[in-house]
């Protein structure tokens, strides 16, 4: 088993998996914020990582609130960042999002990256998709 270090840098719950099948470990708010309708903010989570070398840190956001209207905004964390974790946070509701310390605004997925190579060519190869993107497969 892969080890995550953690350091607490405000008085928030202690990340943790909520669930034996959980992808993803929870984070919390480490501070009172609102956001307006329309309105983005950075909130805080009052956590700084080690991820070990070869992973990354996916930021993620939590469903319950997406189905609430408020977007969780995806994050990378790189294995050798080591401040503050931010989360970033949508109102797209019609009515103002109360953010209070402790409140679990955001999950943390380890995952790892392999690094590649970067060659650069005049052309890349051919394939049956081509340069077709957005819809190409038809509406649904």
């Amino acid at each position: 088993m892969t080890t995550l270090r953690y350091k607490l840098l405000a008085d928030v719950p202690s990340p943790e998996y909520k669930t034996a099948g959980a992808s993803g470990i929870d984070l919390c708010a480490a501070v009172s914020l609102t956001i307006y309708s329309g309105c983005t903010a950075r909130v805080p989570l009052g956590i700084a990582v080690e991820i070990p070398s070869g992973f990354e840190g996916q930021l993620r956001p939590r469903s319950s609130l997406n189905a609430r209207g408020i977007l969780g905004h995806f994050g990378t964390i790189d294995s050798d960042y080591r401040g503050e974790i931010s989360a970033v946070l949508t109102n797209l509701s019609a009515e103002k999002f109360e953010v209070h310390p402790g409140d679990r605004i955001a999950q943390l997925v380890i995952a790892p990256v392999e690094r590649v190579e970067l060659v650069r060519v005049e052309q890349l190869s051919e394939t049956a998709r081509g340069e077709r993107g957005f819809g190409h497969t038809g509406k649904r």
